[in-house]
């Protein structure tokens, strides 16, 4: 397996970037908080073998996360609402392989 990384400096880029990389897709992205990290793992080849880590240091509590791209601004939700929004679900894995040999290549 391999993996490339995006540091940022905060979550909101974080957002930001997944926001902008997701507009052809679906419009709710899951994102990882682990160990003190908030991640998402973009596949980079078609066989899954290669990944783009994009994090930042810091973390979020489960749940769904509305984003508003055009103020940077991000708040917990109950469910997706609103068409003209972007939705992260950020959930919290026991544990996770591909992020702990990520982590320790960082």
């Amino acid at each position: 397996m391999n993996v490339e990384y995006t540091e940022f400096d905060s979550i909101k880029d974080v957002f930001m970037l997944l926001a902008s990389a997701a507009a052809p897709m679906k419009n709710t992205l899951p994102i990882n908080s682990y160990k003190g990290y908030l991640m998402s793992f973009i596949p980079l080849s078609p066989n899954a073998d290669s990944f783009l880590m994009v994090y930042a240091v810091g973390s979020l509590e489960p749940g769904i996360y509305e984003f508003d791209v055009s103020t940077g601004e991000h708040r917990q939700v109950e469910s997706v609402e609103r068409a003209d929004k972007m939705y992260f679900v950020v959930l919290t894995p026991k544990r996770s392989t591909i992020a702990d040999k990520a982590l320790a290549n960082i």
